[in-house]
Parts: structure tokens; C-alpha cells; sequence
């Protein structure tokens, strides 16, 4: 019989990430890299590490792992890949190589299923034009994979998430809506083209995402994953000292979402709920923003799209305003 891959995890996705009120005071109180090679570290809650090389090569390190997020274990692996990659391209570099990183029964499971994982893996960091160079394992009962990954990026063109200007429009490059989708999956409450959807979404690399924010002239640059868009926009806004305004009605969903959302809370998943009751320190909605808005603005998205602030006029979610650092509007 096949073992349905997230009924083994007490999360799915980036759902299981330990949730940001309780992480950050922890990560705040550690000390903070003094070598001057080091351009971005942990002190500003950016998607990756930047270690300046030479006058024109520097090298952005991330890794993530998480849960098992769809049944599917060739897809499985292709999310976690994609989400992994993710943060290189979320500050503004190019992926070249990669590690796996598994935790896996493979007594109970085998070695087919670990096979497949590891094969959307490598099918997802290929795609982006990097290689897979080896790895580490261990086993545990609950499945978890993912990528330590390597990139390059020129020291002048580095994109962090503490550049935004009042002023800024916001745009976000995929829609919301992959933890409601997971939960949904894993509640039987999801159709098959809702998860066709959201696998869709979270297996498109951010390559193009990180060159439409350039062609924009990108003042900030950040991924929206399991703090949700409220979480990361929050961290954006605390780096580059101004506040936000958010359009919900703007806000990008994948088809779908936001009818199990208007049906009630059996599709919110625990992760999206510890992103509302932070968010909720430092955002504040208008009256008339519906209840399913505000849940998808908190989504414990897994493999979301780049988050960019922009100058000038156009298409988006929001801008970026003089307020007090970190805090956000949703009308």
C-alpha cells in the first residue's frame, strides 16, 4: 500500500517552520558577524547569507527543509527544491550548486519513494541551471527535505530586503494560497485542480521574478514563504525603516483558495494561524477587508514569489509609506 507522505508530517511545507514571534528574540540575541566579507547575515531577517569574495563576486548561502507538503513524492521534491532556490534569487543572485539535506524513514518508506524525492530535487535545481553535489541524511520518522544552496551575485547588484523607499509599489510575482491548498489536501478538501494549481505555483522558479524586479529598478527584494505576505513584509519594512499599505483585493490567490477560505476555517492550517496572531501586533485592517482576505494575507506559503518594492507608477499590491518601522495597513 502507498503511504500518503503528509499524513507522517505534523506540518506541511514551510507550515512547520518555528513560528516568527517565538523565533525572532531567539535569532536577535545571538551575536552578529563582525568580518567585513560579510555584506548580509541573520541581523536583518533576509532570505540569505551574502559573503563578498573579490571586488566582484560575492557568494549567497541558504538552506531550507521542511515537511512533506503534497503526497506526491516527485513533486514533493520539486517544491522543496524550488523553495530552497528561492531565497538565492531573492537576493538578486543565480544559483550554481546545491546540497541535499533528507531526513527519512527508509525502512518504512523504501528506498523508491526517498528515489523519487531526490529525483524532483535534482529535476528542480537542473531547471535552474545549477547541479546537485552531494548531501546528508539521517533517519527519522517524519520525512523532511530540502537544499543547502550556493549561489553568485555581484557585490553592486546584491537586492536585500532593507532597500525599500517611501513610495514604493509593492508587487508579489505568484499568488497566495499553497497552505490553504496543503491543508485542504491533506483534510480530503481539496480538488484536483486546486492541487494541480498550487503545485503549479510552487514548482515556478523565481528566475523570471527576479528579473521582472530588475527590469523594475528593485529597491527591496524578499520571498513570501511560511511567515506568510503580512510576515515578510513586516521583516522588509523593519529592515528599511518605513511602514506599508496593502490593497487586499490586489493580493493575488490561486484559484480556489479563496472559496475554501470563505467557507470557514477547516482549511487554515496552524502555521497560517500563528502568522495572524503575530501579524496582528503590527498590522491593522480596515473594517471592511473580509475575513478570507485577512486569512490569505497570513498564508504559511511554501515556494511563494518574490515580494518587490519599485519605484514609480504601475500594477501591485501596495507601497511602501513613511510610518512607524514594520507596521502595515490592509484596506
Amino acid at each position: 500500500m502507498t503511504v500518503a507522505l503528509t499524513s507522517l508530517s505534523h506540518g506541511a511545507g514551510c507550515g512547520c517552520k518555528l513560528p516568527a514571534a517565538d523565533l525572532h528574540p531567539i535569532v536577535a540575541g545571538l551575536p552578529v558577524p563582525d568580518d567585513p566579507r560579510v555584506l548580509v547575515s541573520a541581523s536583518t531577517a533576509d532570505d540569505a547569507a551574502v559573503i563578498q569574495l573579490t571586488a566582484e563576486l560575492a557568494i549567497v548561502q541558504t538552506a531550507d527543509f521542511f515537511t512533506p507538503i503534497v503526497d506526491d513524492p516527485y513533486e514533493f521534491g520539486r517544491i522543496a527544491a524550488c523553495n530552497a532556490l528561492s531565497d538565492v534569487y531573492a537576493m538578486g543572485g543565480e544559483p550554481v550548486s546545491a546540497i541535499n539535506l533528507v531526513a527519512f524513514p527508509l525502512a518504512s518508506l523504501g528506498a523508491e519513494m526517498l528515489g523519487q524525492i531526490l529525483r524532483g530535487g535534482h529535476d528542480m535545481v537542473a531547471a535552474a541551471g545549477a547541479a546537485i553535489v552531494g548531501g546528508h541524511s539521517i533517519d527519522d520518522a517524519e520525512p523532511k527535505y530540502g537544499l543547502s544552496v550556493l549561489g553568485t551575485v555581484r557585490p553592486d547588484e546584491i537586492l536585500t530586503n532593507a532597500g525599500g523607499r517611501p513610495g514604493d509599489r509593492l508587487t508579489l510575482s505568484k499568488p497566495l494560497g499553497g497552505g490553504v491548498m496543503a491543508t485542504a489536501a491533506k483534510r480530503g478538501l481539496a480538488s484536483p485542480e486546486l492541487l494541480a494549481a498550487g503545485i503549479e505555483a510552487m514548482t515556478t522558479l523565481n528566475a523570471s521574478g527576479l528579473a521582472a524586479a530588475r527590469a523594475a529598478g528593485a529597491h527591496a527584494l524578499t520571498d513570501v514563504t511560511g511567515f506568510g505576505l503580512l510576515g515578510h513584509l513586516g521583516e522588509l519594512c523593519r529592515a528599511s525603516g518605513c511602514a506599508a499599505e496593502i490593497e487586499a483585493a490586489a493580493v493575488p490567490a490561486i484559484a480556489g483558495v479563496l472559496e475554501l477560505l470563505e467557507a470557514g476555517a477547516d482549511a487554515i492550517a496552524g502555521g497560517t494561524q500563528r502568522n495572524r496572531d503575530h501579524a496582528e501586533t503590527f498590522t491593522t485592517f480596515a473594517e471592511e477587508v473580509p475575513e478570507a482576505l485577512r486569512w490569505l494575507c497570513c498564508d504559511a506559503m511554501t515556494s511563494g514569489g518574490l515580494l518587490a518594492a519599485v519605484p514609480g507608477d504601475g500594477p501591485g499590491i501596495g507601497r511602501l509609506v513613511d510610518g512607524a518601522p514594520g507596521t502595515i495597513r490592509v484596506y
